[in-house]
């Protein structure tokens, strides 16, 4: 996994690829710094964050989307597997080289706030909430893109299906508005996920026993809670659909409150996407 991590950041800093991140990231930072705090005289640096959040959309896609599809397309993953290394610490080599460029521009922008300090009075302790939990919201859409790209060999589709997830998952909270409350639609859309979750298991082992077996388990499942009490369904999906919104835990940093809550979901996510690009290499293997 040490091999794979060097290698994999060095190849971010001998290119382009890595300043540009980090430049991206310095710049819209700066920019909000100088119109919110500077200019304006809000000496809140969290919602510089706030603010900047969007820049994921633009360079979570950019930086994950030739990491494994690119190594597909050039069919340099069969000299990986060949390695006296497991496919799990391929991932993890590639997916901690993408943390460190990640922590790159964020350490620099850690002294933006002792800096506005000099000048007002600066809650430190916000501040560097809203920069831990920035980071670690980071790490998860960077898991994100780092399965949508284990998934596919063209780097284009693994950019655009990248965008088009962090997307969805800002505006999430306004689409679970539109959904309503009723009980039968929860257990409608319930038995949808759990059919789409069974055909998630079929394209990934190609086993009917299997597909069958955690489809007959969910569908029977969600008909079983409704029969017994569809007081549970109401307004389920709409809450469930806010729970997901990794854009909405990071803005409870912002406010002022530091909840390990957020940071252990934003771990269990990243961690169930890593899990998810390994069984996808796994699984492109074997076949």
């Amino acid at each position: 996994m040490k091999a794979i991590f060097k290698n994999e950041l060095r190849s971010y800093f001998t290119s382009m690829t890595g300043y540009v991140f980090v430049g991206f990231m310095l710049l819209f930072a700066g920019i909000y710094t100088l119109a919110l705090c500077l200019r304006s005289g809000f000496p809140s640096f969290e919602y510089v964050l706030a603010n900047m959040s969007f820049v994921f959309f633009i360079i979570v896609p950019v930086i994950t989307m030739k990491v494994l599809s690119e190594e597909k397309r050039q069919k340099t993953d069969q000299l990986l597997y060949s390695l006296p290394i497991t496919t799990t610490d391929v991932v993890l080599g590639k997916y901690f080289a993408l943390l460190t460029v990640l922590a790159v521009p964020l350490l620099i922008m850690a002294f933006y706030p002792l800096i506005l300090s000099l000048y007002g009075n600066v809650y430190l302790l916000t501040a560097y909430g809203a920069l831990l939990g920035f980071f670690f919201m980071g790490a998860a859409f960077l898991a994100i893109g780092l399965f949508i790209s284990s998934v596919t060999e063209s780097q284009m589709i693994a950019a655009g299906l990248c965008f088009v997830v962090l997307l969805l998952n800002y505006f999430i909270t306004q689409i679970s508005g539109v959904v309503s409350s009723a009980a039968y639609v929860s257990f409608m859309i319930l038995m949808v996920l759990a059919a789409a979750m069974a055909g998630i298991v079929w394209l990934m082992t190609r086993n009917w026993f299997s597909t069958l077996l955690v489809g007959g388990i969910l569908l029977i499942g969600v008909a079983l809670t409704y029969y017994w009490k569809p007081s549970l369904f109401e307004g389920l999906v709409g809450k469930a659909i806010t729970g997901i919104s990794l854009f909405n835990r990071f803005y409870v940093f912002v406010s002022g409150s530091f909840n390990l809550t957020e940071i252990v979901f934003f771990v269990s996510v990243s961690v169930l996407f890593i899990f998810l690009s390994v069984q996808s290499l796994e699984k492109r293997r074997w076949s």
